[in-house]
């Protein structure tokens, strides 16, 4: 009899055993959902062919911008001109159909995300299902006393084996509760992923319709072009002068204008007590006077279209007609031209030796002699060809930005934050 019982003990262990490593295999077969994993396979497959595509494409933009450098190097002339427009053009609509290939893109990899995070879903589902059967499998062998154990068992030596078996559906039971904590935070840094590419998306969409405007006006600039010069060459030589002369009367302007107003403030300085005088330093750092964005001339840029007509004293800050323009530091209006139709500008002389120039303005809010404050709106960009301030040979809509350090223009990027 108590053979029988011994041998009863033992089969039970055995198919509870059972029992239990068939939760742990048949449950961790493949978890994929439906069709889980052959749709975010094609759609990786998808994710490759736009990757092979953008990357051609970006070979083709490349290919317009050496172009464009080379025509730039060029003496101007009207053809080069046209033809560096013309290769702008080319390079914006390639980039506009990358900007797009890279949304199809972004889109397929939210979808594969998408999938992941259901798939990584029931996959926390399974286990939880796992480790429900494997806790209930305890609490039933758990719910006898160590009595009923030991009675129930013909050896202490079985006893012993009862304790094991337990101990193996605990170890188990934390394997299973292991994984479930790192399938919660895979699913986490998914759902973090997922988030950051909604973003980039939304991203994207600002960017093409940047680029989509920037289109536009490069076909509006061509057509102001072909206007003024009616394909003569004579003519577009004119405007180039005319442009050299505006350039130059504005800086002899700027630069008197700053000696007169420095004289009057070096009289008022005079005047203060000494130890409210600031000492003077030219390590200033400024705000930028249009949103941060990106520069479409340099500092003596070599690229610059007209250089070999006049050199280039400032930044070209990328500004749609119309963006308010900010004083970038404390200090006075020492110039605030509105030509009309020509160039019109605002000078503010600051602190150190300091002054700041901003070209290419549609509208003026402030006087000459204002004091104005750093962040202060001063007027509003332009740069669009054929309106109010832009001037001649404009390439477009943006803030020149000039910084003068002693009469002398200086690098602009050097103060700016």
């Amino acid at each position: 009899m108590k053979q029988h019982h011994r041998i009863y003990n033992i089969i039970k262990g055995s198919l509870t055993l059972i029992v239990i490593f068939s939760l742990l295999i048949i449950n961790r077969a493949p978890m994929a959902h439906g069709d889980y994993e052959s749709e975010i396979n094609e759609l990786n497959s998808q994710i490759d062919k736009k990757k092979d595509a953008l990357s051609k494409l970006r070979d083709q933009q490349r290919y317009y911008q050496q172009l464009i450098a080379e025509k730039q190097q060029e003496k101007a002339s009207l053809k080069n001109q046209l033809s560096i427009l013309d290769n702008k053009m080319a390079e914006i609509e390639l980039d506009i159909e990358g900007t797009r290939l890279e949304m199809e893109q972004t889109e397929l990899e939210l979808r594969s995300l998408e999938l992941e995070i259901a798939n990584k879903d029931q996959q926390i589902d399974q286990a939880k299902d796992r480790l429900s059967k494997l806790i209930k499998t305890i609490d039933q062998q758990g719910s006898r006393n160590p009595l009923e154990v030991i009675l129930m068992n013909d050896s202490f030596s079985d006893f012993l084996n009862d304790i094991e078996y337990l101990n193996n559906i605990s170890s188990a039971v934390r394997d299973e509760l292991e994984e479930l904590k790192d399938l919660k935070a895979s699913l986490e840094e998914q759902q973090q992923t997922l988030n950051n590419k909604r973003e980039q998306l939304a991203e994207l969409q600002r960017v093409l319709a940047d680029k989509k405007d920037s289109l536009d006006q490069e076909k509006q600039n061509k057509n102001f072009l072909l206007e003024q010069t009616q394909l003569s060459e004579s003519q577009y030589q004119t405007l180039l002068a005319d442009a050299k002369k505006e350039q130059e009367q504005a800086n002899a302007e700027i630069s008197a204008l700053e000696k007169t107003v420095r004289q009057k403030l070096a009289q008022l300085e005079a005047k203060r007590p000494k130890n409210n005088q600031n000492e003077s330093n030219n390590t200033s750092v400024f705000i930028w006077p249009v949103p941060k964005n990106r520069i479409t001339a340099y500092f003596h840029d070599p690229d610059y279209p007209f250089r070999d007509v006049f050199e280039h004293p400032a930044i070209d800050i990328k500004a749609g007609q119309g963006t308010p323009i900010m004083a970038v530091a404390d200090g006075y209006i020492a110039a605030a031209k509105d030509a009309g139709m020509g160039y019109s500008y605002i000078m503010i002389v600051h602190d150190n030796g300091l002054a700041t120039v901003y070209g290419h303005v549609s509208k003026i809010v402030v006087k000459e002699e204002d004091y104005v404050t750093a962040g202060q709106l001063i007027g509003y960009s332009g740069g669009t060809p054929g309106t109010p301030g832009a001037g001649k040979m404009t390439t477009g809509p943006h803030l020149h930005f000039e910084v003068r350090l002693n009469g002398i223009p200086v690098d602009p990027l050097a103060y700016l934050p």
